[in-house]
């Protein structure tokens, strides 16, 4: 086989064949996708949550991560933020004329790591090959299909006036350290993705308490986006304060010196939770029994009255408000 990827590895014909059981059959081997049908036939019952998404990070490999392993958390991810229990992905490529193959092995090999991690099985696929040019390397499509337990109801329209808002972790370490890599940035720290799957912390959660309202990835737009949009679908407002706020010193140093707001930073592997206020504490302690989730804090209240409205109590004592990310200053990072 030829080290580069080929236009005719894309055609249907026998080099297509060739990559897909020797570069995907044999790394992501299981029962459901090896019969190669046009469809994955599955059975489940109750409740099932389905999601889909695409990734185009640049560069394709960054510290901390790459583009298989974002593919597959923020599968994972998007399906728990509903309460969901990961059981299915679908991945579906479009790679560039003249990807090494080296690369496409090693990306491989990250998505079996993570889809094991997460305990979620690759049923299904595609591979398309265009034109040198025509793509940037590698772009990545999901769907995920999740199953939600009987007693869970979690959803952006769920925060009341007097919750807690908690992160599970550092905020922007993702977003700094994909710009850091493309654009070759010398900190005097590294700088790595938090790029995780966090069903299993989120399994610990719902263990603690059922009283979780809303869960949210902040991913693009970051942590400011998400509790605009938990604000805006519950009609509340939210007031977060930042001398608690978990942002490690090198990331808020980097967006100091680049002009970024930390809380427009992108995240991969954190996660924003409304909760009820008497259970708080609870849900805080089993998260830090996690290895995800040792940096989680409460950050913050739900408000009644200004719906729609975050706002941020400053170290000094006044108060801001934190709009949604307007534009895109880190573009390609996920």
């Amino acid at each position: 086989m030829e080290d580069r990827i080929l236009l005719a590895h894309g055609s249907g014909g026998k080099l297509a064949h060739e990559i897909v059981n020797r570069r995907f059959i044999q790394a992501l081997d299981n029962p459901i996708l090896n019969p190669l049908d046009d469809s994955a036939v599955i059975q489940a019952e109750g409740r099932l949550a389905f999601t889909t998404d695409s990734y185009v990070v640049q560069p394709i490999f960054f510290p901390g991560g790459d583009i298989g392993r974002l593919a597959v958390c923020g599968t994972v991810n998007d399906l728990s933020m509903v309460g969901a229990k990961p059981l299915y992905i679908s991945l579906a490529f479009i790679i560039e004329e003249g990807l090494p193959v080296a690369d496409l092995d090693k990306i491989v090999a990250s998505i079996k790591e993570t889809t094991d991690e997460a305990g979620i099985q690759v049923i299904t696929g595609d591979t398309k090959v265009v034109e040198r040019g025509s793509a940037d390397q590698l772009f990545i499509n999901t769907a995920g299909i999740g199953a939600i337990p009987p007693d869970v109801c979690i959803s952006g329209h769920n925060a009341r006036p007097g919750d807690a808002v908690i992160v599970s972790g550092s905020l922007g370490d993702h977003g700094i350290a994909v710009l850091s890599q493309r654009q070759g940035l010398g900190f005097s720290t590294e700088l790595k993705s938090d790029c995780a799957p966090l069903n299993g912390l989120i399994a610990s959660m719902l263990a603690a308490s059922r009283q979780i309202r809303c869960l949210r990835d902040p991913t693009r737009g970051g942590l400011a986006s998400s509790l605009n949009e938990i604000a805006e679908q519950s009609a509340v407002s939210i007031r977060i304060e930042e001398d608690i706020l978990p942002i490690h010193q090198d990331v808020a140093g980097a967006c100091e010196m680049l002009g970024l707001d930390p809380l427009q930073v992108a995240n991969e592997g954190k996660l924003v939770a409304i909760v009820a206020a008497a259970d708080a504490e609870a849900i805080v302690a089993a998260m830090h029994n996690h290895h995800y989730g040792r940096e989680a804090a409460i950050i913050g209240r739900v408000e009644a009255g200004h719906p729609g409205r975050v706002a941020l109590k400053t170290r000094l004592g006044t108060s801001r408000i934190v709009d949604m990310l307007v534009g895109e200053p880190l573009p390609r990072i996920c």
